[in-house]
């Protein structure tokens, strides 16, 4: 078996419910702090070539694999806090 089958499930949305979700998707994603943590990720990204391929943990201040990042280290995303990054 290739992958999660999580990974590959697709939520279940109405055209309605989808187009809300994307906005608000956008609307995070250009929030202040969102776009400050992307532009200091890239920057740290090409300032460290050997660390191609792995995303940079704004909690931890390390580079980290992209599964790791993304998860909170198997801790799930509830907890997590703008208090506990570092920009």
């Amino acid at each position: 078996m290739k992958g999660s089958p999580l990974r590959t499930r697709k939520q279940k949305l109405s055209p309605k419910a989808s187009a809300a979700k994307a906005a608000r998707d956008l609307a995070f994603a250009k929030t202040p702090a969102r776009r400050a943590k992307k532009a200091d990720s890239q920057k740290r990204l090409r300032a460290s070539p050997s660390k191609k391929g792995q995303d940079y943990d704004h909690k931890s201040g390390t580079f980290k694999s992209v599964k790791a990042n993304r998860g909170n280290d198997g801790q799930g995303t509830k907890i997590e806090g703008n208090k506990n990054y570092k920009i």
